[in-house]
């Protein structure tokens, strides 16, 4: 006999309830949805067209949540995962399906997102691949929990639906054969040295040096003819095979031929900024961090860039410095995954550049910016995905809008 777990709502269904349904969609997050009279159920790891066996574990207000128990008609766009760990991590959710259907996927999830959050009226481009659809990633951060007595850590990541419990991993196919090859020994050291009862992340970065686990350290990446120096626990993009694609498009949009300057904002250690810099008359950089900033600042030196000046801005008066310029202007943006604070595209708005290039890892966020922007006077002109990280939901979106 199946015991509810506490809390758990006993309506529509009973829990572990079983039952078929057709998979008709999927989510933004990668899960399936399917129907039962009207009800939406949310099944992980299967696709449209499928027919399934589901067993319920959850129930909300307005959809229920199950688990995967039998696929009765597989989707012809099914494939056997790489991944032995796959349906038990919860690193990868499109594994199980080609790459051609993943970037499918990947491009209606950022049209609907743009349509539906942002009313942007604007043509998605196919989703530009990765040269590598496996062994891409160059940089992996495993989490581990607290050490008890007498028993090995886990050092893995989170277990699929979980927030907390984790899968143990010892390989991981989207990552680089040389973080791979690395993966053993670190996992060992760890094993041997840690004691703590808290737990931790383990880092491994490959870069120029070679695989690095000490945060702290400064690494150095080549994208493209310039050389990036930065921490390695830092932010960089972790995907080196297409960043320099992603670079090239991004500086083709904020288009030099119209605009001589361009302002880099959220420019991090300047790689947009100092990658464009041989084609503008001039390139601001502003950032709100200082180790960003001074970082900006020493690659521009390394790389013997003199037509870039780095500014290191107050979130409340981030264009102060630049505020004058009457010169035909393009603006990057680069914003986290929570998108920009309203007081920074009010400053955007006011500063009024001619061109926005909004680079963003989060389409629903940016929707809802772009909405901003839109009501400002911009008006989107193209909009191109980049699967920065195949086999996962994840998208990296340009949108481009002109005043």
């Amino acid at each position: 006999m199946n015991r509810e777990p506490k809390g758990f709502i006993p309506t529509p269904y009973p829990y572990h309830h079983e039952l078929e349904i057709e998979i008709s969609d999927i989510t933004n997050l990668g899960i399936g949805i399917g129907r039962d009279n009207g009800w939406v159920i949310q099944v992980p790891y299967c696709w449209p067209g499928e027919k399934i066996r589901a067993k319920i574990f959850r129930n909300h207000s307005n959809y229920s949540q199950a688990d995967l128990m039998e696929v009765i008609h597989p989707s012809p766009d099914r494939i056997e995962p790489r991944c032995k760990l796959y349906e038990s991590c919860g690193g990868c959710q499109y594994q199980g399906v080609k790459y051609d259907t993943q970037l499918a996927w990947k491009k209606k999830q950022v049209e609907d997102s743009l349509v539906r959050l942002g009313g942007v009226s604007v043509e998605v481009l196919p989703v530009i691949p990765s040269p590598r659809s496996f062994g891409y990633r160059s940089k992996l951060t495993p989490h581990y929990q607290g050490n008890r007595q007498g028993q090995e850590l886990t050092i893995g990541f989170l277990r699929q639906g979980s927030r907390r419990a984790l899968v143990d991993v010892t390989n991981c196919p989207i990552a680089t054969d040389t973080i791979n090859d690395a993966l053993p020994q670190a996992r060992e050291n760890l094993q041997r040295t840690h004691r703590k009862k808290r737990g931790g992340t383990l880092l491994l970065r490959e870069v120029i040096e070679g695989v690095v686990s000490d945060p702290k350290q400064l690494v150095s990446e080549r994208v493209g003819d310039l050389v990036f120096h930065f921490k390695a626990g830092e932010f960089f993009q972790n995907n080196p095979y297409i960043l320099p694609k992603l670079v090239e498009y991004v500086i083709s949009q904020a288009d030099a031929d119209e605009n001589s300057l361009l302002v880099d904002a959220y420019c991090g250690g300047g790689l947009f900024g100092l990658s464009a810099a041989s084609r503008f008359q001039k390139v601001v950089g502003i950032e709100i961090s200082r180790e960003g900033f001074e970082g900006a600042r020493t690659n521009a030196q390394i790389n013997r860039i003199t037509n870039a000046q780095f500014y290191l801005g107050d979130a409340s008066y981030i264009f102060e410095e630049i505020k004058e310029v009457s010169d035909p202007t393009a603006l990057i943006i680069d914003p986290p995954r929570k998108g920009c604070d309203e007081d920074f595209l009010r400053q955007a708005i006011e500063f009024s550049p001619q061109r926005i290039v909004y680079v963003s890892c989060e389409p629903a966020t940016q929707a809802r910016d772009a909405q901003i922007l839109l009501q400002a006077g911009y008006r989107a002109v193209a909009a191109q995905p980049f699967d920065l990280f195949p086999q996962t939901r994840h998208v990296e979106n340009v949108l481009t809008l002109i005043r």
